[in-house]
Order: C-alpha cells, then sequence, then structure tokens
C-alpha cells in the first residue's frame, strides 16, 4: 500500500492559488528552523530520495512478516508459528526472505510516486472543494498563520472538512500505483508460494531427505521472465481488479487516518508546535494497522485468486469462489500482517524525518 507526506519541524504547508487571495492549494516545501527557503534541489527532490531510502529499509524489515502472511492466506497452516517452522525447516532463514527483490523494487518507486501524486491531487480537489464551497473552506492546519481565529477556536471542524479531500487524494493516488504495483506484487507472490505449490503439485519427489531430489526455486527475475514466457504481458496483471481495489481503497483510508491522526494529537501538543518524531511514529502505525484490518479481506481474496491462476495452465478458467466477509479464513494471517505493517510504517516514518533533516 502508498504512504502518506510528513510533516515535522523542517517540513511546512503553505498555501497557494491561482485566484489572488486564496488560500485554499496546498504546495509541500521545506524551511529551514531560521525561516530561510531551501534549495531548488532540496524542495524537488529531498522529500522523494528520503521516501525511497526509507522504504528500502522498511521493506526489508517487514518483509518476513508479509512472506508468511501471504503463505498463511493461500495455504493451509495450523497457525502463525506452525507456517514459520514449516518455512524454517523445509527453506531455511533465507525461506523468508523468498520474494524480496520485487518488492523492494516497487515499493521504493511506489511510495516516492504516491508522495508526488497525492500532493498534487490534495493541491487539486482542495482548491476544487474550495471554489464549490467557498474560499477558505478548508485551510491547511499544519500552518497556524492561515488559520481564522473561529477555525483556530475549533480545530475539529476544519479537519473534518478535509477527510473527503484526504480520502480522494488517496484513493486516485493508490488507483494510479496499482496500475505500476500490480506486476510486482503478483511476481512475489508467485516466488513467496512457488515451493509450496510444487510441493503440493508432486508431494513424493519433494520430500526433505537426503535420498530425495532437492527442489531449486526461481528467483524473483526468473519468476519475472517465467510469467512473462507463460502468460505473456497481460499475465503480470492477473487478479488487477482486486490488486485495484485495495490499493485505492486501502491507501485512501491510509492518508485519511495518517493525516487526521497528525492533526489530533497536534491539537493537544502545549507549544503549539508541529507533530514531534513520537506522534510520527504512532500516526505511522496507526495508519497501516487501521487500513490494513479493514481491508485485508480484500488482501486475501487477490491471494487466494492469483493463487488459483499461478496453480492452472494459461487460459485455463479458474473456478468461480464465493468470499464470505465473516468467514475465519479470510482473515488468516491477519495477527501477523498487522505486526508487519506497524512495524514498517513506524520504523519507515522515523527513519524518513531524520534522514529529510539531514538533507
Amino acid at each position: 500500500m502508498a504512504t502518506s507526506s510528513a510533516s515535522e519541524e523542517q517540513l511546512s504547508s503553505t498555501v497557494q492559488s491561482s485566484k489572488p487571495g486564496l488560500n485554499a492549494t496546498f504546495v509541500i516545501t521545506a524551511a529551514s528552523a531560521d525561516g530561510e527557503r531551501p534549495s531548488t534541489w532540496h524542495r524537488e527532490y529531498s522529500t522523494a530520495v528520503s521516501a525511497g531510502l526509507s522504504s528500502l529499509v522498511s521493506t526489508f524489515v517487514g518483509f518476513p512478516f508479509d512472506s508468511i502472511k501471504t503463505r498463511m492466506q493461500a495455504y493451509r497452516f495450523n497457525s502463525v508459528l506452525d507456517c514459520v517452522r514449516v518455512t524454517k525447516k523445509n527453506e531455511g532463514i533465507k525461506g523468508f526472505f523468498r520474494g524480496v527483490g520485487a518488492p523492494m523494487i516497487s515499493v521504493t518507486i511506489v511510495r516516492t510516486l504516491s508522495f508526488s501524486i497525492y500532493s498534487q491531487c490534495r493541491t487539486t480537489y482542495t482548491d476544487g472543494l474550495n471554489q464549490l464551497f467557498g474560499e477558505g473552506y478548508i485551510v491547511d492546519p499544519s500552518v497556524p498563520d492561515l488559520l481564522t481565529p473561529e477555525q483556530k477556536a475549533t480545530p475539529g471542524s476544519n479537519l473534518l472538512r478535509a477527510l473527503p479531500m484526504y480520502f480522494m487524494s488517496g484513493f486516485t493516488a493508490g488507483g494510479f500505483i496499482a496500475l505500476f504495483s500490480c506486476p510486482f506484487e503478483f511476481t512475489k507472490l508467485s516466488t513467496q508460494i512457488e515451493l509450496l505449490m510444487a510441493r503440493a503439485r508432486h508431494p513424493e519427489s519433494l520430500e526433505l531427505n537426503p535420498a530425495s531430489p532437492r527442489y531449486e526455486p526461481k528467483g524473483t527475475y526468473e519468476s519475472f521472465k517465467d510469467i512473462i514466457r507463460k502468460r505473456g504481458i497481460v499475465g503480470l496483471y492477473s487478479g488487477f481488479r482486486y490488486h485495484f481495489a485495495r490499493d485505492a481503497l486501502g491507501t485512501s483510508l491510509y492518508f485519511t487516518v495518517y493525516e487526521s491522526s497528525k492533526q489530533l494529537f497536534s491539537m493537544y501538543n502545549p507549544d503549539g508546535g508541529p507533530p514531534g518524531p513520537l506522534v510520527i511514529a504512532i500516526s505511522g502505525g496507526l495508519c497501516g494497522i487501521f487500513s490494513w484490518a479493514v481491508l485485508f479481506p480484500l488482501d486475501t481474496m487477490k491471494s487466494i485468486v492469483q493463487r488459483d491462476i499461478l496453480t492452472r495452465p494459461p487460459g485455463t478458467p479458474i473456478k468461480k469462489r464465493s468470499f464470505h466477509l465473516f468467514n475465519p479464513r479470510m482473515y488468516r494471517g491477519l495477527g501477523v500482517s498487522i505486526a508487519r505493517t506497524g512495524l514498517v510504517n513506524m520504523t519507515f516514518f522515523s527513519i524518513y524525518e531524520q534522514l529529510y533533516k539531514k538533507l
């Protein structure tokens, strides 16, 4: 899923507009502690560089959790510990990192894109809402000088007005990046469950004993080429409608919860300054946990449908499945996914803010 833009001591938002005197459109800029404007390079690239490097670290840290989650969604295990034990026994430690190459690339690019797309969409939608409902309908709460006395007295009302803008901006960003991330996610899933699929097809030949032949799984790049060879470029978008729905809705919730959590916590900041590192980390963890908890059944549908596609010859129709929202199977792996997304997003935002300050 995509991440939200972050504000810290050295990241502020100014409001501009195509109309004179209309403080409506958000433009993310950076300001140093002494009030000086940063260089052009800093304004245009520091956020992207920080997001990219932070994504590499946080994705690697959280990938074992994602691998266990995917295995539990696609195949039956007695528990999380059973899945960990079987994976460790059959594949070793590197089994938990099988397929990490694809998300390391895709998540880094997706997060960089999502920052830019979300910011631009927020600009466009905010301007539209202000034109529709009147000048000053939405003002960025992170810039206290732009708030009217009434808005300062009732900060919650301004936040409520901004929620649709956050949601629409996140939906647009999530839907757009799904076009890029789906091939990588499908390749990642193929690599993660490749050995499980092979053992399901030929259990007698893959028993791990000295007399049995060992199955050598393909890496991420080989899996990518294999999918294209067997299914064509279009095959990389197998199960796309589930992927699109998950990313668009998930990113909407992600941005909305992150932005609102940051602002709600900031209301109780005694010195009235921007949110500190702890608030940033908690807000990042909350938005990841909430969006995954709500969208997890849809993610399970995606994993099951894509697994069905992978286990059948190209061109063979997959069997129709009826998914029930409250079926316990739809939430298999939820616990490990919650742990993963909380850890990943707290790590991401903490590293991002530190890197941004140093660039």
